[in-house]
């Protein structure tokens, strides 16, 4: 007796095959981007495309390679899953990007109810919340904070639903780049996964077991955890990163370093320093949030560089910088911003840094000419009073041996006084001035909340501030979600009596 269900797959399997040949026929294009495929049972697809096919096309091309029918797959990245009409040109994907195709569960059991119970099951899956564009696309640009979510969303949304993102590539670029947001399973690491909520602030991007994850990899050991009532259920985070834009996936390991104090300055906030309103600002982690455009930001750097005025924060181990208006606890965090600098003055930057944390730890310098070769010693017993004890030698770099009290020479005896007026000189800054009138006008928190309160009116139903700038009177609430039609005379529900009333004012 031959097997029937064998005879079924194998005649489908040809039927699609003959199909995907047809539609490229009737296309006529020419693919121009290559990209892998991972499906959940760990196989990985090479898969040539069009940017201008949409997820059904791919689905319909991967489906046959996989053994199934394309309405049983769904295609995921960047934490969602992607619609059939989201088309690939839209989705930030590069040559050799990953896109993930999870085989959805036999629907046998399906086929017992009856034909408009299968075709409304398959339109509510269609139109599931969980589908859309990836993050990079949903995302408005994340707050530097907790406190202010709402406030920040708005007045992005207002501007473009888009998430902006600048990054330090260290390969292969070697620069600060535009970025894209990723998120893989911190369990497992496997990048087939759904966000059960989109991150909000940096701290959800930053910090784990934040956000909480579906994993769609079979072979993921996830972890359990038991809730109140002791029943198991399993808890999986989200672990995000950033990818640069600039060059040819490297895989789901190419990762960069994420410049968060870097934002679109949406806001029109002036510079401290030249008081020109740039598109790119860097915002000071200190309370008032003071904004610096980029160029100046360099020449701050640049000079404190020059002068040798970085300082270590000592909570944290870092050499860097303060905010210049002389704000307390305005450190920046992430060292990787200095890669503003040139690549030579930012290798200074390493050097003076390395320098530093040896002297702070109670070690030397080489003083002989073209070696600075850092020393740490061991601590003598009699204060380095012993000649022997005052021997050091440069091992490792030059070779000089000197005397570890007056850095000259080697000798025998007591030093002799030298002259240190270079050490003696106090160094001031003189090519970064901040007005304190200046200062003012440029802290981010305050003049955003003065603009809003100016110029924005809150959406009657979230609170979420809308700014009106020309036409009727008719809004329309952009934050995601709330969609409510008001009238911006009345602040009530939009009605026919407004559009007869006062609907251009």
């Amino acid at each position: 007796m031959f097997d029937m269900s064998f005879i079924f797959d194998l005649v489908r399997n040809v039927f699609l095959k003959m199909l995907q040949l047809i539609w490229f026929s009737k296309r006529g294009v020419t693919n121009s981007l290559s990209i892998f495929i991972k499906t959940n049972t760990g196989n990985t697809l090479a898969v040539d495309l069009n940017p201008k096919w949409d997820i059904k096309n791919l689905k319909e091309v991967v489906a046959s390679r996989m053994g199934t029918s394309p309405d049983d797959i769904k295609i995921i990245l960047a934490g969602k899953e992607l619609h059939n009409s989201t088309i690939i040109e839209e989705c930030d994907l590069g040559q050799q990007s990953v896109l993930h195709a999870i085989r959805i569960p036999s629907r046998k059991l399906n086929r017992s109810k009856d034909t408009s119970t299968i075709e409304e099951s398959s339109e509510i899956s269609e139109l599931n919340d969980s589908g859309g564009k990836p993050m990079n696309e949903t995302l408005s640009d994340l707050p530097l904070d907790e406190s202010d979510p709402q406030e920040s969303s708005s007045i992005t949304e207002q501007s473009e639903n888009r998430a902006h993102f600048t990054v330090f590539c260290s390969t292969p670029c070697k620069a600060v780049t535009t970025g894209k947001l990723r998120v893989k399973c911190a369990t497992c690491n496997s990048g087939a996964v759904t966000v059960d909520r989109d991150p909000q602030c940096w701290p959800d991007v930053l910090l784990p077991q934040r956000i909480t994850v579906h994993c769609e990899n079979d072979l993921c050991p996830a972890p359990t955890s038991f809730s109140d009532n002791d029943t198991e259920s399993q808890v999986l985070y989200a672990r995000f990163y950033f990818k640069c834009t600039k060059h040819v996936s490297l895989g789901e390991g190419d990762e960069a370093v994420p410049l968060y104090l870097i934002k679109p300055n949406l806001r029109k906030i002036p510079c401290l320093a030249c008081t020109d309103v740039r598109d790119i600002v860097l915002v000071f982690p200190c309370e008032a949030g003071h904004v610096t455009c980029l160029d100046c930001f360099r020449d701050y750097c640049s000079v404190r560089l020059r002068e040798r005025q970085f300082q270590f924060d000592d909570t944290k181990g870092y050499y860097t910088l303060a905010c210049p208006a002389g704000c307390p606890d305005s450190f920046i965090p992430e060292v990787h911003h200095f890669h503003l600098l040139t690549p030579e003055q930012y290798e200074q930057y390493q050097r003076f840094g390395t320098e530093e944390y040896v002297l702070r730890a109670g070690g030397l310098l080489c003083p002989r000419p073209d070696c600075g070769m850092g020393i740490i010693p061991a601590t003598p017993d009699d204060g380095g009073n012993n000649d022997e004890c005052r021997r050091i030698q440069c091992i490792g770099g030059c070779g000089y041996v000197f005397c570890r009290r007056c850095l000259q020479g080697f000798h025998v005896g007591e030093c002799e006084l030298q002259s240190s007026e270079s050490s003696n000189t106090i160094l001031k800054s003189d090519g970064y001035p901040v007005d304190p009138l200046r200062a003012k006008d440029a802290k981010w928190d305050e003049a955003s909340k003065k603009t809003i309160q100016i110029s924005t009116k809150p959406c009657p139903k979230c609170r979420t501030p809308t700014e009106r700038d020309g036409g009727c009177m008719h809004m329309v609430c952009t934050r995601a979600g709330c969609d409510y039609h008001w009238c911006w005379v009345c602040q009530t529900q939009w009605t026919r009596e407004c559009m007869g009333n006062h609907w251009f004012g």
